[in-house]
């Protein structure tokens, strides 16, 4: 493998991805100066960057097809799949972002591990809700989840996510849907505050009864209720699609009539005042 050093950055890299390790080396700088911005805390180690250019190589590391990228904090290491990084969601800086951040939470919190749900949906927030996974583009688990009351609790989601596929899925969203919820609703600095309890030794359902002063079931049932209270306008929307399609149909009709009849008479006017114009009733039509 070939390398480039800078004094933030180690970027090792095959050959053929010179220019995806200049695209890191010239990103990183902008990407750990966002992350020290938006959680409080200084990316005071030097990562390593390693990109793979085949995606069957990247597979053999991770055994599964679905993940693009995964970091290994203990060598505040990250390793990506080169070949998945111009498939749309997923970029260079994107994806850089999501690994940093879990490098950075794990270097903070050593041995006081962040549970995962708070770890991964921290790392889709500073990275504009990217995974480190390919999600379904075309199905919203979470939603599924909420209509039919099924969604997983939060201590579930502790020390790991399910194996099973969808359910790999739901516990992606749930984590991102969770985080989003608490800076919408406590800002950031509820997350700091969180964080920083957990940095002096508390575990995290006391870090967050203390950084947000609500308990782990509290939390929850507020957050399943926002979950239900938005999808009650989404439901409505998807029962009454098709009478809400017909009345905007119908608004667009009433419009073009008006529109053509205010054009008309526009013209009439104008025929009454010049009398070079053919008058109301009598286009010329037929005339031989």
């Amino acid at each position: 493998m070939s390398f480039l050093q800078r004094e933030e950055v180690l970027i090792l890299f095959e050959e053929p991805l010179q220019a995806g390790a200049e695209e890191v080396a010239r990103v990183y700088p902008i990407i750990r100066e966002d992350l020290e911005k938006m959680l409080g805390w200084r990316v005071d180690f030097i990562p390593t960057v390693v990109l793979i250019k085949e995606s069957k190589s990247f597979q053999r590391m991770t055994q599964s097809p679905l993940v693009v990228a995964f970091a290994v904090p203990e060598r505040n290491l990250i390793v990506i799949d080169h070949s998945k990084m111009t498939v749309d969601p997923f970029s260079t800086e994107a994806t850089l972002k999501h690994e940093l951040s879990h490098l950075l939470l794990h270097h903070h919190l050593r041995e006081r591990k962040a549970p995962k749900w708070l770890d991964e949906g921290i790392a889709q927030w500073v990275s504009g809700g990217i995974a480190d996974i390919i999600m379904s583009p075309k199905r919203s688990f979470l939603t599924e989840a909420t209509l039919a009351d099924r969604l997983l609790s939060i201590r579930s989601l502790t020390d790991g996510f399910p194996r099973d596929r969808d359910a790999l899925f739901l516990a992606y969203e749930e984590s991102k849907s969770l985080v989003s919820y608490i800076i919408e609703k406590y800002g950031i600095h509820g997350i700091r505050r969180v964080l920083a309890h957990m940095k002096e030794g508390d575990g995290w359902e006391e870090a967050v009864q203390r950084g947000l002063s609500v308990s782990t079931e509290e939390l929850e049932a507020a957050w399943y209720h926002d979950l239900r209270k938005r999808l009650t306008w989404f439901t409505y929307l998807i029962n009454h699609l098709y009478e809400i399609l017909f009345f905007l149909a119908a608004l667009m009709t009433i419009f073009g009539f008006a529109r053509r009849w205010w054009k008309k008479r526009a013209y009439w006017r104008e025929a009454e005042d010049d009398p070079s114009l053919p008058q109301h009733g009598n286009s010329g039509e037929g005339d031989t």
